[in-house]
């Protein structure tokens, strides 16, 4: 792979093309970003791990009929995936009162919600990824009324799956970032990642307001020890799936 050859770059992925035009390869860098990447670090080893879970996380997902744009991982930091034309709309499952939401609403941290909260985000960096009404994304063209139907009965699947699957792995899934986008075909599929990157997790066997922390927020809130809590939701995760 070469520089010139990339398609796109994110904060914390790369994409090449392939020799198939239908897929892509998805190389996870090891860079942090936060606060829409007015800070910026690296985290020695997340692309590695972040791929890794991402990856048994898809294969789990897609196991229970959620169709995704996961094929498989040639390498432990590099996943090939199936070229989507992204839906520009960043899709939020919160079950726990946590980050912004706390921020926005007065609720207290650790708040445990009635029911899981589905809001939606429009993917624009310059604007800061601002909360958007139904309405307002209506108007704004970024989905029809059906396709937002269909993303928020999708989270919400996704969301019983995973909280499922990590309070096996004793941890707790307060709240995360999903990506959509249509396939060849016009289906919507999940794409991007699910990783710490993505999830707010917090770990059963701790108490601790900080100790329990497990994702990127040690990183947004100079916790320490980022590299450690990634390692063990990895292999948290290795050991249920086996």
């Amino acid at each position: 792979m070469s520089a010139e050859r990339k398609l796109y770059e994110g904060k914390a992925k790369i994409l090449y093309p392939t020799d198939d035009r239908d897929i892509l390869l998805a190389y996870y860098k090891d860079d942090a970003t936060a606060f829409n990447a007015a800070k910026r670090g690296r985290i020695q080893g997340k692309g590695e791990m972040n791929c890794t879970i991402a990856s048994h996380l898809f294969r789990l997902l897609e196991s229970r009929g959620i169709s995704t744009h996961f094929i498989d991982c040639p390498t432990p930091d590099r996943m090939r995936v199936r070229a989507v034309r992204i839906i520009p709309l960043e899709v939020v499952v919160r079950n726990i009162a946590a980050g912004s939401l706390c921020k926005q609403t007065g609720l207290p941290l650790g708040r445990v919600l009635k029911s899981p909260l589905v809001e939606f985000f429009y993917k624009n960096d310059e604007l800061g990824d601002p909360l958007l009404t139904r309405e307002r994304l209506l108007m704004m063209e970024l989905a029809t009324l059906e396709q937002v139907e269909r993303l928020r009965e999708l989270a919400l699947q996704i969301n019983q799956i995973l909280s499922d699957f990590f309070a096996t792995c004793e941890i707790t899934l307060v709240d995360f970032k999903l990506e959509f986008g249509f396939d060849g075909r016009g289906n919507i599929i999940l794409a991007d990642e699910i990783s710490p990157d993505t999830c707010r997790l917090w770990d059963r066997t701790q108490t601790d307001r900080d100790r329990r922390v497990m994702d990127k927020d040690r990183f947004r809130q100079d916790l320490g020890n980022v590299e450690a809590a990634y390692e063990q939701v990895l292999q948290r995760v290795l050991s249920v799936v086996g």
